[in-house]
């Protein structure tokens, strides 16, 4: 899987939607709340984090395993074209109502590009190009077009699509694979279990025991891992797992990771 920089966060770049846009309460991950729509109280007046460093040791864990896939750029720099929204606050309110959309639409992006690249997902390859040449269309539409797209409705039908890729792909893997999707496994114990090839799309990982787990080619697509613990686990060849996944979860040197995500630096 080749990723271009246009879906990776480059803050350099944006006008700090992340950080302005979407609310946050007060809890393990965010030391206050904030409204959607308020900046945040650490935002500097040049869009950068005052405590970018510290982020973690002050309370705003949350802000170190948000990933935008570089959707807070493109509405920066494309959608608006450059106009940010201090000086031209008349564009605040549409900005920070794009940003989720661009997101929601960039996060697509990524899975089809991933789905793209895997060889067994080679019958499905003219309908997935013609789906990322399709979302990819929608994120250069103007900021009323983008506040028309029903982001829901594109996500089912990508969905389906990656879905049958990963059908393909974990088809491959030899013996009986497990099936938890969408399953509650909030503090399970799972150390060394054998998951290769396992459907584990939107299951609830929170403070899951994954330790030396076998998780190649299983599919984590909205697999919620926050505090997972994945030290030692193997991730080769997961099928959909993001940056921000790895971020909410706990791992170590030993975590074998594919080679498209790196490993954090919190590790």
């Amino acid at each position: 899987m080749t990723v271009s920089a246009e879906l990776r966060a480059d803050c350099a770049n944006c006008f700090a939607l992340c950080c302005v846009a979407l609310p946050f309460a007060a809890s393990a991950g965010f030391a206050v709340d904030k409204a959607a729509g308020e900046p945040c109280g650490n935002l500097r007046d040049d869009f950068r984090c005052g405590i970018h460093a510290e982020l973690r040791g002050r309370g705003f864990a949350g802000c170190t395993v948000f990933d935008c896939f570089g959707a807070g750029q493109k509405v920066s720099r494309v959608t608006f074209g450059g106009r940010d929204w201090r000086r031209h606050p008349g564009t605040a309110r549409r900005m920070f109502d794009v940003f989720p959309v661009m997101r929601g639409l960039h996060e697509l992006l990524w899975y089809l590009t991933e789905a793209l690249g895997l060889p067994a997902a080679r019958p499905l390859r003219a309908d997935l190009r013609r789906a990322l040449r399709d979302t990819d269309r929608l994120t250069r539409g103007t900021p009323e077009d983008l506040a028309a797209v029903d982001v829901t409705a594109v996500r089912d039908g990508v969905n389906a699509l990656l879905l049958r890729a990963s059908e393909l792909v974990r088809a491959q893997v030899p013996g009986r694979k497990r099936s938890h999707r969408g399953a509650d496994l909030m503090g399970a114990r799972l150390a060394g279990a054998a998951l290769r090839g396992a459907n584990l799309r939107g299951a609830l990982l929170v403070a899951a025991d994954l330790r030396k787990a076998d998780l190649r080619t299983a599919d984590l697509i909205g697999a919620d891992l926050r505090d997972a613990d994945l030290r030692g686990a193997d991730l080769t060849g997961a099928l959909f797992l993001t940056q921000a996944q790895l971020n909410a979860a706990r791992g170590d040197r030993a975590t074998r990771l594919p080679a498209t995500l790196t490993r954090p630096a919190h590790w």
